[in-house]
């Protein structure tokens, strides 16, 4: 049965509002920061499947616990 348009725009709302496309939305957003400051270190576009690694390997388990402390702390309030 076709959804009408009512329906397909709340599960598009939906997934946007679901915590786990906010987090995919903030790590991507520090992956492009990532990005852009070591591209402007090099000189050059590094890309983002080398920034996505680098950032992996360099950062990403920090700004987890950063970023959980933070979200604990928020509903604590």
């Amino acid at each position: 049965m076709p959804q009408n348009g009512k329906e397909k725009i709340s599960a598009i709302d939906l997934v946007k509002n679901s915590s786990l496309y906010r987090e995919f939305q903030a790590e991507r957003d520090e992956i492009l920061r990532h990005k852009w400051i070591e591209s402007e270190k090099a000189g050059y576009d590094i890309g983002f499947e080398h920034a996505l690694t680098d950032w992996i390997i360099k950062h990403r388990s920090k700004w987890r616990r950063h970023r959980q402390a933070l979200l604990n702390t928020v509903s604590q309030t």
